[in-house]
């Protein structure tokens, strides 16, 4: 059941695209990453180049680079720690690396036997510990004075997508695994669960601003889940296709689905954004059950989102996320990094009617 369906056309006017701002002097190859330094506007991309290149966003949205450091493989993730003096990545190279701003120097920080598909920061009140989720089916906590990793969780299976919200930690694998942990106790889940959704799982995100603990959940076939993590607040979990585009307006049951590739929730309003292969990236008040809001179509697939620390600016990236394979890798095909202005009405939460 869709529940985002019967938002009002007056509710979901098409942005033009020309008003959001492209960002000069990208990466040469497809974005795979976005990550807004919680403490200014600095922009961290990690892209199939094996680079992570890190932006300055000014006022008006005019940018700058400022670094850029290499893995010896497509960087796969990229995270700040809670300063916003330390970008951290992770990459094909089996490595996370860390580049300090006021040095200049990038380090390798942690080392998986398989690719690092995400890295995330976490702010404990013992102070800040870097994970890392790979394909090698491990967690691996590390404390960034050290050289080893404090704790290694066995995953059921590959890490595809990984978010926190102290104190909360979800991880989603292969095989549609979701594995919901409580950071006072980090190695052992709190609950393990089968995705709601019947398709591969391509993102999960934590919610922000919200009374009560949960998640997003984004499959490979157009769909989104809205999952709380306590059995009190189950009756409020619900589904709803996106990404979707009817064949002819004539056939309904023949849509063309697409995967939704990031789902970014905004840090003040807890309202949230989707994209996706299609094109298209929607905002969504998950109380409300309501779309606030769609861009215009972009010219490729959306692979990556984030807003800023106050949720004014929202980037996203525009370039191949390979989900036609080698064949959809056409000449020209677009990679861009846009900045887009947030305002109030597109993020604030609905009044429930």
């Amino acid at each position: 059941m869709s529940f985002f369906g019967a938002a009002s056309t007056s509710t979901t006017t098409a942005a033009p695209a020309e008003k959001d701002i492209e960002v000069p002097e990208i990466p040469t190859d497809s974005i795979s990453s976005l990550a807004f330094s919680p403490a200014a506007d600095y922009l961290a991309v990690g892209s199939w180049d094996n680079n992570v290149r890190l932006y300055e966003v000014g006022a008006n949205g005019q940018t700058q680079g400022k670094a850029i450091y290499a893995h010896q493989g497509p960087v796969l993730s990229v995270c700040w720690n809670k300063e916003g003096n330390r970008a951290i990545s992770g990459g094909a190279d089996n490595a996370a690396r860390m580049f300090d701003i006021t040095t200049g120097q990038p380090q390798q920080v942690a080392q998986h036997e398989a690719p690092i598909k995400v890295v995330k920061w976490i702010e404990t009140p013992q102070g800040g510990i870097l994970a890392t989720g790979s394909w090698d089916k491990t967690l691996k906590y590390w404390d960034l004075r050290t050289p080893n990793p404090v704790a290694t969780v066995q995953l059921p299976e590959r890490c595809y997508t990984m978010d926190v919200q102290y104190p909360l930690l979800v991880v989603g694998t292969a095989e549609r695994h979701i594995q919901i942990y409580n950071l006072t106790n980090p190695t052992s889940p709190y609950k393990t669960i089968t995705s709601p959704l019947k398709w591969q799982t391509r993102v999960v995100s934590c919610f922000t601003n919200s009374p009560s603990s949960g998640f997003a959940v984004g499959s490979i076939e157009g769909r989104v889940a809205i999952q709380y993590v306590e059995d009190k607040d189950s009756s409020n979990n619900f589904s709803f296709k996106c990404h979707r585009k009817d064949q002819t307006p004539a056939s309904k049951d023949q849509s063309l689905v697409y995967a939704v590739n990031d789902i970014s929730f905004h840090p003040v309003h807890g309202t949230f954004s989707t994209c996706g292969s299609d094109g298209s990236i929607h905002y969504w008040d998950k109380d409300a059950r309501t779309r606030l809001k769609s861009f215009e179509t972009a010219p490729g697939p959306i692979a990556a989102t984030t807003f800023n620390r106050n949720g004014t600016i929202f980037a996203y990236a525009i370039s191949y996320d390979w989900s036609k394979g080698h064949s959809g890798m056409t000449p020209g095909h677009p990679n861009k990094l846009m900045l887009h202005a947030c305002k109030e009405d597109e993020v604030k939460r609905r009044p429930k009617e």
